[in-house]
């Protein structure tokens, strides 16, 4: 393995085989995907620190962070998400924390339910899509927290950016995050695991980490995984298997 890189996109795995290895994973599940807003479109993320950027509430952070629907704003989420971890932190402590909505829901009350299946929530674009743009980060939304039948719920929620409007629902988005915080199963991953994660039931996270910026610290390789794009979604992508930017489809679904 070459060091681990201390900047954004530093491309320094083009070509490399795991590339061909998280391909063929997210083609079974899918179609391997990218946004254009996130990372310029790029299919595989390097997840690991950079210097100056700790505190992020995202994956070039060493903060800890907490569960979250990955792109919770967007309207064609990805299905599923796969985690490849290449190298660990040095103190071999980080972990990736999993938790399902249909081991949460079980914990609340039918009125807290009630209110996380009514569309009064909203989400804010994610820092990762807002990097190149000025003033306050957008939001999606309305909608619900929890859809679908009951006894197969699905999840669309970020601890940091989903917002309730009225105090019942910051009550309920309150009781969930406590409820998942007490299903959570964390994953410490090792060099050559892979986790992945249905992305409508379960959300994710990690703990914190303290990275050293010596070409040893944690590194893992993300990919998303969707069944399937809408044909006006194919027929505007400028690129194959990227989705256009929010700007050219907000509002669309």
């Amino acid at each position: 393995m070459p060091k681990t890189p201390q900047a954004h996109e530093a491309h320094i795995l083009d070509g490399h085989p795991t590339n061909g290895t998280l391909m063929l994973v997210a083609d079974l599940l899918g179609s391997l995907t990218g946004y254009q807003d996130e990372k310029s479109g790029a299919l595989f993320h390097d997840v690991h620190p950079v210097r100056g950027e700790e505190a992020r509430i995202e994956n070039s952070g060493s903060v800890a962070f907490d569960f979250h629907t990955e792109n919770v704003h967007h309207p064609l989420r990805p299905d599923y998400l796969g985690l490849l971890c290449l190298r660990q932190d040095h103190d071999q402590i980080a972990a990736t924390r999993v938790s399902s909505v249909r081991d949460a829901l079980p914990l609340l009350t039918d009125d807290e339910v009630a209110e996380l299946r009514k569309p009064q929530f909203h989400s804010l674009y994610p820092t990762s899509f807002t990097r190149n743009t000025t003033g306050p980060r957008p939001s999606a939304g309305p909608h619900p927290v929890i859809f679908g039948p009951a006894d197969r719920p699905f999840m669309r929620f970020n601890s940091h950016n989903t917002q309730g409007d009225h105090p019942q629902a910051r009550a309920a988005l309150s009781a969930l995050a406590a409820a998942l915080e007490r299903v959570c199963r964390d994953l410490v991953l090792a060099p050559g695991d892979l986790v992945v994660l249905d992305n409508h039931v379960v959300v994710h996270g990690r703990t914190a980490f303290t990275p050293r910026y010596d070409g040893q610290d944690r590194w893992l390789r993300r990919f998303y995984s969707l069944r399937s794009a809408p044909l006006w979604a194919q027929r505007m992508m400028r690129h194959p298997r990227v989705l256009p930017a929010m700007t050219e489809i907000r509002g669309v679904v």
